[in-house]
C-alpha cells in the first residue's frame, strides 16, 4: 500500500490555484524531496496530506482521507514546520511530560537519550534556547514517536551549516528504519540529495519531475567540456549551459555516458543544477507561448 496517494489533488483559494490536479504517489520506506519555487504548491499539498485544508480530487494518506479522518491519521504522522511553535514559556521537562501524556506512541526514554547528546537542560525554557538547540528539543519530540509517516517543512530553516547536518544525519541514523516514509521540502536542496531515495519538482502547482535517485543518476548527467569539444558537446542538444571559471558546464538528459566522456569531465549533477535547468526551460516555453 502507497503511503501517500492522490490523484486529481487540487486545492484553490478564490481564483488562485495552488494544486492543478497533481497525481501523486509515494511508497511507503520511501524519502521524497518535494522541491519547487515560492508559491509553487508545496506547502498547500503538504497542508492537504496533514489534513489541515481541504481539497479535490482523491488523496489517501496510510489508507485514511486526511480531511475527514485526521484523528485517526495523526495517531502514525509526524510533523515539523518550517517555524518550531513549541511555547516559549515551557521548559524542557514540560514538553517532554505534555508529549508523554497526549501521545500514546510516544517514547520518552528515546527523547531523553537523544536530547542527552545535546547541551540542552531539562530546566530551561524554550525562550531561553538558540534556534538551533529548540530544533533539537522539536526533533527529539518527534523522533521519539512511533510514526509511520514524517513530514517536515523547511526543517532546517535558519540554522547553521553544522546545526543542519546534524539534523539530517540524525534522521537518518536515529529515526529512518527502512519503512517509514519521510516527505521534506526545503531551499537547501544540496544538503539533502544524499539522504532521498526520490525527487519531485512541483511549479505552479503542477508536478514536472518525478524520479527516483536511481534513476535521477542514471539519466541526467553534466559534463566540464574541455574547450575543443564544446561543439561538439553543444550538437548533443543539452538542456542547460553554464560557465564556471572559465569553463562550459552542459547538463544532458538520456545521453550516454560513454559518449559523454570523450567530451570531458562527466558526473552527477546536483539537484539545484537541474532545478535549475527544468524551471528556465519552462521558462522559456512559457514566454514563447503556444506553437
Amino acid at each position: 500500500m502507497a503511503c501517500i496517494d492522490a490523484r486529481g489533488l487540487r486545492k484553490t483559494y478564490g481564483t488562485m490555484v495552488a494544486l492543478d490536479g497533481i497525481d501523486l504517489k509515494v511508497e511507503e520506506g520511501r524519502i521524497l524531496g518535494l522541491i519547487g519555487p515560492n508559491g509553487a504548491g508545496k506547502s498547500s499539498a503538504l497542508n492537504a496530506i496533514l489534513g489541515l485544508t481541504p481539497f479535490e480530487g482523491e488523496l489517501k494518506v496510510l489508507g485514511l482521507d486526511p480531511w475527514t479522518q485526521r484523528d485517526q491519521l495523526m495517531s502514525d504522522v509526524c510533523f515539523i514546520a518550517d517555524v518550531a511553535v513549541l511555547p516559549r514559556w515551557m521548559k524542557v521537562s514540560q514538553a517532554l511530560d505534555y508529549v508523554a501524556g497526549v501521545h500514546p506512541r510516544f517514547d520518552r526514554a528515546k527523547a531523553e537519550r537523544f536530547l542527552a547528546r545535546t547541551t540542552i537542560k531539562r530546566t530551561s525554557r524554550v525562550r531561553e534556547l538558540s534556534k538551533g538547540m529548540v530544533t533539537q528539543l522539536h526533533l527529539a519530540l518527534v523522533m521519539a514517536i512511533d510514526a509511520k509517516l514524517l513530514v517536515l517543512d523547511e526543517p532546517t530553516l535558519g540554522l547553521d551549516l553544522l546545526y543542519r547536518k546534524q539534523f539530517y544525519d540524525t534522521l537518518l541514523n536515529d529515526y529512518f528504519d527502512g519503512s517509514r516514509t519521510i516527505v521534506v521540502t526545503t531551499h537547501q536542496v544540496e544538503e539533502i540529495q544524499h539522504i532521498l531515495t526520490d525527487l519531485m519538482f512541483i511549479d505552479r502547482g503542477r508536478i514536472v519531475l518525478e524520479t527516483s535517485m536511481e534513476d535521477f543518476e542514471a539519466r541526467y548527467l553534466e559534463v566540464m567540456v574541455l574547450p575543443d569539444q564544446l561543439a561538439a558537446a553543444r550538437a548533443l542538444r543539452p538542456i542547460q549551459e553554464r560557465e564556471v571559471f572559465g569553463r562550459s558546464i552542459l547538463l544532458f538528459d538520456n545521453v550516454p555516458r560513454g559518449q559523454l566522456a570523450a567530451l570531458g569531465e562527466v558526473r552527477t549533477p546536483g539537484i539545484a543544477d537541474l532545478f535549475i535547468a527544468v524551471m528556465g526551460a519552462r521558462e522559456s516555453r512559457a514566454q514563447r507561448g503556444p506553437a
